[in-house]
């Protein structure tokens, strides 16, 4: 059997920088795109918010990722701030909708500790993490390693996930991997 190339989007909200990354998994992952998408300051929120979604569903038209990866907000002192990237994620979350791909959250501190082993990382150590394990130049923009960070998490659990499957007994083993008996 055949295993087939598994893409996913990471994304770093931002309603005035968003981070985007997009991996292949295939066994191993690789990047096929990172970058951000800046918006003015001046512009309103709700445009800034529109612009996000269109930008998102081209990113996924040209791309077809599998699924999307996003960092959660993280709780701040500025109750305005914190609605304001809430409003952005969802945005994120709802264009990953309109194309039906499943959706996960990762909270900042698991990002960190999933790409570095410490959950308190700077953004410099995840991004050179990212450049040392992705073997993929630095992005100039800390955003776009950190979408990659979130879309490294994703495949890191995913893979976690599919290693700790467990099974009532050999016979439920076999009856789930026909193709590993020989």
């Amino acid at each position: 059997m055949i295993a087939k190339e598994r893409i996913i989007l990471g994304i770093d909200p931002g309603t005035l920088v968003m981070g985007y990354g997009l991996i292949s998994c295939l066994p191993n992952p690789k990047v096929l795109q990172a970058g951000i998408l800046k918006l003015d300051s001046k512009t309103s929120h709700p445009l800034r918010l529109k612009k996000i979604f269109e930008y998102l569903n081209t990113l996924i038209l040209k791309y077809h990722p599998d699924e999307l990866a996003i960092e959660a907000p993280f709780f701040g002192k500025n109750v305005q701030s914190m609605l304001k990237l809430g409003r952005a994620q969802g945005v994120a979350i709802a264009a990953a909708l309109q194309h039906e791909l499943p959706v996960t959250e990762y909270a900042p501190r698991k990002i960190k500790q999933s790409i570095t082993g410490n959950g308190n990382a700077s953004k410099e150590q995840v991004a050179a993490m990212i450049q040392n394990i992705l073997q993929y130049p630095a992005p100039t923009v800390l955003d776009a390693s950190d979408a990659l960070a979130v879309a490294l998490c994703h495949f890191y659990q995913h893979t976690a996930s599919l290693k700790s499957k467990s099974y009532s007994g050999w016979q439920a083993f076999v009856k789930s991997n026909p193709n590993r008996i020989k």
